[in-house]
């Protein structure tokens, strides 16, 4: 397992994906972080703009704690994130606003329960009948 980096985050570019300098000022390293778990509505999606402000309001211009997991085949970095002291993918989740991805979320399956909890509460995209972004991305609707 990784060790945590702290890294300042710079940007949010959508519900489950980030940008972050970790490192001394002057040597950092930037890197683009898809958070571990979890699969949020693309920006074209319903939610997706509210997905992608929930993040930010959790973690932009914050420190937070990356723990990189592996690499996606867009070379970004797979990590858990904490931003403000709590795990942004269980608040995306919790806030309805990601799915847990469970083809990609063996170790994270207490996110199904916090999924449920949303789904049953109706919050955010559980509030209408949301299309997952996998099958949106499948019918062949692509975002930069």
């Amino acid at each position: 397992m990784s060790a945590a980096l702290l890294c300042l985050v710079v940007a949010i570019s959508d519900g489950d994906t980030l940008k972050a300098r970790c490192g001394e000022p002057g040597s950092y390293q930037q890197i683009t972080v898809r958070i571990s778990a979890i699969d949020a509505p693309e920006k074209g999606q319903d939610f997706g703009n509210v997905s992608r402000q929930h993040l930010a309001a959790l973690c932009f211009q914050q420190v937070g704690g990356i723990t990189p997991r592996g690499t996606d085949r867009y070379r970004r970095t797979i990590a858990d994130v904490e931003c403000r002291g709590k795990d942004v993918a269980q608040e995306q989740v919790r806030a309805g606003l990601a799915w847990y991805y469970v083809k990609y979320g063996k170790g994270y399956e207490h996110l199904a329960q916090v999924e449920q909890q949303a789904r049953d509460a109706g919050r955010g995209l559980w509030s209408i009948n949301a299309v997952a972004p996998w099958d949106w991305r499948r019918r062949g609707v692509q975002t930069p």
